[in-house]
């Protein structure tokens, strides 16, 4: 069973219901590493060599974080920055991400219907996500649809944990090695578990 790496960035966890009700469900997981970035490194001083270690220890990679004015949180940028660099993840030398699963796992205060070519933000989130989809591109990653809870100023308490069964569910059947082809047919890893495709084997 391929294990996940949760690189989890919130500058204001402690008002999160969303994030809060995503990582709940998951705790009880050995396969499952939830690793708050925030939390570990308040300073922005990171630790690059255990990052790195972290990073070979797992096969899926996940960047959950609030979608704050169309982007992920300064932390995501810094790990970004810092831990993939040229001749480790990418470039001549590199190589050491090659065919591991990422994806983001998003909260957003605005619907899904809002994210849209005519909506109030104009932009899909495919399209907001491009420069991380190229970094992973540059690093050999395989790239996977985003698990997105969104209208979360909506959801109530059950709406929630509705939502964090599916993270658990989509994190489970990743590491079954899914078809992955299909996966990346869906907008969302949302749609895909919701599909009735989930239990199609590679």
């Amino acid at each position: 069973m391929k294990k996940a790496l949760i690189l989890f960035a919130h500058p204001r966890y402690e008002k999160s219901r969303a994030n809060k009700a995503l990582l709940t469900g998951l705790r009880d997981q050995e396969s499952i590493t939830i690793h708050d970035l925030y939390e570990q490194y308040p300073d922005f001083n990171i630790d690059v060599a255990h990052e790195k270690q972290l990073l070979r220890e797992h096969q899926i990679i996940v960047w959950q974080y609030p979608f704050y004015m169309y982007s992920a949180p300064a932390m995501i940028k810094q790990w970004i920055d810092l831990v993939l660099e040229h001749g480790w993840a990418h470039g001549a030398g590199g190589g050491q991400l090659d065919g591991k699963l990422v994806f983001n796992s998003i909260t957003t205060g605005g619907t899904r219907e809002s994210y849209a070519h005519g909506g109030f933000n104009r932009y899909t989130i495919a399209e907001l996500l491009t420069p991380l989809e190229q970094t992973a591109h540059l690093c050999r990653m395989t790239w996977l649809p985003a698990f997105m809870v969104q209208g979360t100023y909506r959801l109530t308490d059950s709406m929630l944990a509705e939502y964090a069964g599916l993270y658990r569910q989509a994190l489970l059947a990743l590491a079954q090695s899914p078809p992955l082809d299909t996966i990346k047919t869906y907008e969302f890893l949302n749609d895909w578990l919701t599909s009735g495709n989930a239990q199609e084997k590679p």
